[in-house]
């Protein structure tokens, strides 16, 4: 799975994004997008994985803690087959239960004040998500 993975952890207000080293090995935050309008939020996506040079993207999938799907699941499905469309390249969906959770606890262990959380929560989410992903493909 050579090339750079970008991974994109959808949400309502921003959306975080990530992206791999070259050798799908290490993922960093990259950015967050506003989500709105969301009718553009495609397009926007879509031009920056072809900015960075993505060779496949990583959509996290907000899955309820007792497993239920919800109207987050739906949206972020959709996302995912639009992605498709408009890159031709891979795009896979990834279980994201709790990463923000977890980015914001590592945030705060690191000291980060809550206005800077929420500046690079959603990204440091989508960088848990992407580096799970690609463990898990090496792993393969």
């Amino acid at each position: 799975m050579p090339g750079r993975v970008l991974a994109i952890d959808p949400g309502t207000r921003r959306v975080g994004i990530a992206l791999s080293d070259e050798s799908a090995t290490i993922a960093s935050p990259l950015q967050t997008l506003a989500a709105e309008p969301p009718e553009t939020l495609v397009a926007r996506l879509a031009v920056l994985a072809r900015e960075v040079g993505a060779q496949q993207v990583v959509v996290g999938l907000p899955r309820r803690l007792d497993g239920t799907r919800g109207p987050e699941e739906a949206a972020a499905r959709a996302l995912a087959q639009e992605l498709r469309t408009a890159l031709r390249l891979p795009v896979s969906l990834y279980d994201e239960r709790l990463t923000s959770v977890a980015a914001e606890r590592g945030l705060i262990d690191q000291g980060v004040r809550r206005a800077q959380r929420k500046e690079v929560r959603d990204k440091v989410a989508a960088a848990l998500i992407l580096q799970d992903f690609l463990d898990r493909q090496r792993k393969r």
